[in-house]
C-alpha cells in the first residue's frame, strides 16, 4: 500500500469506526480488520474517483475475501448484491463457475434478506440468458423473486459494469456489493468502480472454487 493510500485508510478509520458502533447493535456480520480496511479504501477518493489508474492502484490494495463487507451492515437496503454471469453450456444450464457464485450470493441474500439483487450476463444460449439462469436458480434455492432484477444484455465485465451501474442509479442505491470468481473480482472491482465514477462505493466477494 502506498503512502498516499495509507494516509486515505488513516482519515477514514474514525469515520467507520463510527459507523461501526452505530450499526453494531442490529450488525448481521463481525467486522474483521481485513473488512474494515477494504471498507475504509472503498470510500477513499482513489476508490471512488474518476482516474482509473488511481482505481487501479486503490483495489490492488485489498485483500480480496469471503467475508461479508461492513457496507451491508452499514447499509442493508441501500446497497445492492450484483452477481456477475459466466458463460452457460449450449443446452442453456450453467457451469460450475457460475454455480459457486450463486452460492455466495445466496450466503450473503441470507444473512442480509432486504439487500435487493441483480444478476448480471446476457450471451443467451439455448434461449437462456445468464441472468436468467441465475434468476431462476436463486428463486429455486429460497431467495424471494421480488428480491431479484434480471441485467440479461451484457456480453463483457465492462458491459455488466455500465448496464448495472444504469439500474443502481435509477434507483438511488447507495452502494454495490460485486460477486463472481477469486481470478476475477479484482478486475471487476475496478471495472465497476470506473463505471461509477466515484457516485457510490463499490465492496467485493469472493466466491470461492468448490
Amino acid at each position: 500500500m502506498t503512502n498516499h493510500l495509507r494516509r486515505y485508510v488513516a482519515a477514514g478509520a474514525t469515520v467507520s469506526a463510527l459507523g461501526l458502533a452505530l450499526c453494531a447493535p442490529t450488525a448481521n456480520a463481525d467486522p474483521s480488520p481485513t473488512t474494515i480496511v477494504n471498507g475504509i479504501l472503498s470510500v477513499t477518493p482513489a476508490c471512488q474517483g474518476i482516474s482509473r489508474d488511481a482505481i487501479i492502484e486503490c483495489t490492488q490494495a485489498e485483500k480480496l475475501t469471503t467475508e461479508f463487507p461492513v457496507m451491508l451492515d452499514l447499509n442493508p437496503i441501500g446497497t445492492h448484491i450484483v452477481v456477475l454471469g459466466a458463460g452457460l453450456f449450449d443446452d442453456g444450464s450453467m457451469r460450475p463457475v457460475l454455480h459457486n457464485r450463486l452460492q455466495a450470493a445466496k450466503l450473503l441474500a441470507q444473512r442480509y434478506p432486504f439487500t435487493p439483487i441483480i444478476v448480471s450476463g446476457g450471451v443467451p444460449k439455448n434461449g437462456i440468458t445468464e441472468a436468467g439462469a441465475m434468476h431462476s436458480w436463486l428463486v429455486a434455492n429460497g431467495i424471494p423473486d421480488i428480491r431479484i432484477t434480471e441485467e440479461n444484455t451484457s456480453r463483457s465485465t465492462i458491459e455488466n459494469a455500465k448496464n448495472s451501474n444504469a439500474i443502481l442509479a435509477s434507483r438511488g442505491a447507495t452502494g454495490a456489493v460485486v460477486v463472481t470468481s477469486p481470478d476475477h473480482l479484482q478486475r471487476a472491482m475496478i471495472d465497476f468502480r470506473s463505471a461509477f465514477g466515484g457516485r457510490i462505493p463499490v465492496a467485493g466477494v469472493v466466491a470461492p472454487y468448490l
